[in-house]
């Protein structure tokens, strides 16, 4: 666990474990390799939680298109976050969003580098 949070120190819980398991059967350049890679493309929860709250200023659904969900950010821009209820939701699991979205990524970036 202590080489996530030297490669990685911006990440915690959930994804640092995530991570770890990941990295775990990769040798040091593949890893670095990796890191490299996911730290460019890995979305950070705080920034989907401002992008959420936009929603509540006319422009719902940013959030969405950030993490490559173009169908709902569509649906939202058009509904006003489907009358700001879902806009809600989102920023009470706005860390899961991205959660999901970053293991997508490092799922993508294993097979990529493997």
């Amino acid at each position: 666990m202590n080489k996530i949070y030297t490669l990685l120190p911006e990440v915690e819980g959930e994804e640092a474990i995530f991570l770890d398991s990941l990295l775990k059967d990769m040798n040091e350049e593949q890893a670095q390799n990796f890191i490299l890679i996911y730290r460019g493309r890995r979305k950070d929860p705080q920034t989907i939680l401002l992008t959420a709250l936009l929603g509540f200023f006319g422009f719902a659904g940013i959030h969405r298109f950030f993490i490559n969900h173009i169908g709902m950010g569509i649906l939202y821009f058009f509904t006003a976050g489907l009358c700001f209820i879902g806009t809600i939701v989102d920023l009470v699991n706005h860390k899961n969003l991205a959660f999901e979205h970053n293991q997508q990524v490092a799922r993508e970036i294993k097979l990529l580098i493997s």
